[in-house]
């Protein structure tokens, strides 16, 4: 299978600002209102479900959201994840299919974590799917840019910069 397949075949359409393709495949009917969520604006679903595709070129760009993002591996090649926390703490993570070789099928980013996701050097593509709780609502969500990040997290520089659409 080809990314192009994938795309046709699951309806993916390019996801802006943070890069890659998606869909998404549930929105909760349930609502929690906004004063029981009290680090979001308004009311949001439950939870929300999409796929999500990446390619070389069509990466995950350093981003985060205000609520709990679970990533799921799927199929395709391994890619990593990195993850900066408020405190300038970083992680990478390889999510794929290999688990003796310490590979991740599911990956849990927390609340207003910086996160990125790439294909690991000499992937083709790769299927994710990513879960929201509370659900994923677009005034939740932060892009990072370069300078900002490196103003943040200037000990980070080399990987915001492997990380971020320029």
């Amino acid at each position: 299978m080809t990314a192009d397949e994938i795309i046709e075949q699951l309806n993916l359409v390019p996801l802006p600002e943070e890069g890659g393709f998606f869909k998404e495949t549930y929105r909760d009917q349930g609502t929690l209102a906004s004063s029981s969520i009290p680090h979001l604006a308004k009311e949001h679903s439950y939870s929300t479900c999409i796929y999500y595709l990446i390619t070389p070129e069509e990466f995950s760009g350093l981003h985060a959201v205000k609520s709990t993002e679970i990533f799921h591996f799927y199929c395709g090649d391994p890619v990593e994840m990195v993850q900066i926390d408020q405190d300038g703490q970083q992680k990478s993570i390889i999510m794929g299919p290999d688990l003796l070789n310490n590979q991740s099928p599911q990956v849990v980013v927390p609340p207003l974590t910086w996160q990125g996701t790439k294909l690991v050097a000499g992937g083709s593509w790769a299927l994710l799917g990513c879960t929201v709780a509370p659900g994923f609502d677009y005034s939740d969500f932060i892009n990072g840019t370069f300078t900002e990040l490196c103003d943040l997290f200037p000990q980070h520089r080399d990987i915001i910069k492997d990380f971020t659409h320029q």
